[in-house]
Parts: structure tokens; sequence; C-alpha cells
């Protein structure tokens, strides 16, 4: 077993138990302003980033003077629909649908980056990774379930799956140049500033009101937690792996949501999930790279614009 495949999965795989941990504590968040709370919870992220740039890794904020307008503009698409756009996908599309509809859609985004990335990048997917995505697919399909659903339920959760292919698909060409630190700084706080301008248009000045004591430990929670643990693991874990490789572990999502529901009284785990939870285990374990006794490529590392495999997080 190589030790990097594995490193990079174990970093893919805690990244996505944190965001599926996150989709229970959602719940409190229930009426608390979309966008204001995003602000925030960005803002904060981004904040406490800032400590952790001056690395070894080169994540140093003097490299943002590097980048281009155009990758300006892929930042600023990656948080808008990766990350602002993906989170009111999931809100819109549970008004009218179950929350187990887009967690279906969302565990079908390894099989889109398995044939995009590789599409992108000039070369043909790899049948292992599009096979293993489509266990993962069906572990998490299996999991949720599928519940009610209207057109608009539907077309949203559509949209949350495009917002989880954008958090991986338009990372790429930025995170060699960035690194995993000072990308996840940059994202949220591009993200925070798009969130604030969304709760001014919609919301007026009561988009931000003072969080219950609640929705601050929950909000406190998703930006040091999920977001600044989270991204920056996640984003370790892509440029070690690759991003069709690291994008296998999104299966992983539904499966902590699963186990960490009944926690809170919001759900159970039987029969069901525990069959789709190994039904997701096999797929990443055999897509990912860790059960091969030699070192597995990245995908595109080649490339001027693929992911670079240069040190740790």
């Amino acid at each position: 077993m190589n030790a990097t495949p594995l490193r990079g999965a174990l970093l893919a795989a805690l990244a996505c138990t944190l965001v599926g941990a996150s989709f229970t504590a959602n719940s409190v968040l229930g009426d608390y302003p979309y966008a204001g709370g995003q602000a925030l919870r960005y803002g904060l992220a981004a904040l406490l980033l800032l400590p952790l740039l001056h690395s070894r890794d080169g994540s140093h904020p003097a490299l943002l003077r590097t980048l281009t307008g155009r990758q300006w503009a892929r930042l600023a698409t990656l948080a808008a629909i990766g990350m602002v756009g993906f989170n009111l996908a999931v809100l819109a599309a549970e008004r009218s649908a179950e929350p187990a509809v887009p967690g279906v859609f969302v565990g079908c985004a390894p099989i889109v980056v398995g044939v995009l990335v590789p599409l992108l990048d000039g070369r043909r997917p790899s049948p292992a990774v599009l096979y293993a995505a489509g266990l993962v697919a069906a572990g998490a399909f299996t999991v949720q379930g599928w519940g009610r659903a209207d057109l608009a339920g539907i077309v949203f959760s559509a949209g949350a799956l495009a917002g989880e292919v954008g958090f991986a698909v338009l990372a790429v060409p930025v995170l060699r140049p960035l690194g995993p630190k000072l990308l996840s700084a940059t994202v949220c706080a591009v993200a925070a500033v798009e969130s604030v301008l969304l709760g001014v248009l919609l919301d007026g000045h009561g988009f931000l009101r003072m969080p219950t004591g609640q929705e601050t430990l929950v909000l406190v929670w998703q930006a040091a937690v999920v977001t600044v643990i989270g991204f920056v693991c996640w984003y370790s874990g892509m440029r070690q792996i690759g991003a069709e490789r690291a994008t296998l572990f999104s299966g992983l999502i539904p499966v902590s949501a699963a186990i960490t529901a009944p926690l809170v009284g919001t759900g159970t785990y039987g029969v069901g999930q525990g069959a789709g939870s190994l039904l997701v285990g096999v797929g990443v374990a055999l897509g990912s790279g860790v059960l091969r006794r030699r070192p597995v490529p990245v995908p595109g590392s080649a490339t001027r614009e693929g992911v670079a495999s240069r040190g740790t997080a």
C-alpha cells in the first residue's frame, strides 16, 4: 500500500465525513437567514485560516498577486457554485422534496467528475474509477432511498449536484499555484462577500441577525471544523490522489449523515443504511487506489494545470 494514496484518501474521507455530519447540524439553522448564516460561516472560516497561510507548503498570501484575471474569475465561480450555490440549492430542494432527493443527486457526483475531469484534461475516463463511482452512487442511493419530490425539488437537486461537481472541478487549475490552505482561505473570503451581496439583494438589511446560543454553536462548528479543517483536508487529499478519486469519497457524506442522524433524533440507521454504507466503502476502496501496492499516478499531474502532489497540508 502506497503512503501517498492512503494519506490522500484519509484526508478526503475525513473531509466528507465532516460535511455529512454537518447536514445533521443544519436542522438547527432552519430559521436563520440563509445568506447571513453563509456570510458568518465563511467569513469566520477565512479569518481562522489566515494564521495557517505562512507555511512550508507555499500557502503565502503574496501568491494571490500572481493570479490572472481568469483565475480570479474561476475562484469567484467556485465560491458561487460550489459553496454558496450548493448550499442554496440544497435548502431550496428540501422545501419541496424530502432530503433524500438532493442527497441521491449529490451521490452521483463521482460519476460526473470521473467523466468530466479526464475530458477537460484531454484524457479518457478511467474505467476503474467509473466502475467504483457507480458502486458509490448505488451505495448512496441505498443509504438514503428516494423520497417525495416535485419538479422544483428535482431541479434544485440537480443544482446541488452541479455545485458538488463544481467544488472539485473548478478547483483543479488553481489548486497547484495556491495550495490547499490559501485556496480554502481565498474561496471562503470570496464566498462571504458573495453571501453578503446575495443577502442584501434578497432580504435587505434583515439578512443578518444575532444568532441564538444553539445557532452560534452550530455556526462556529461549521466554520472552524467543517470549513477550515474540512476544506483543507479535501483539497490536500485532492492534490495527492486527484479530483476523480477524491470525489469518490463524497459517497461518505450520506453515510456520515445517516450515522449521526440518530444521535439527534432525526433518523434511524438500519439494515438498508448498513448495506449502502458497505457499497460505498467497497467503491471507495477499489477506486481510490489505496489497495494497490504500487503508487497510483495522480491524473493530470504532468500538465500545467493538473493537480500537483508536493508536500503536506
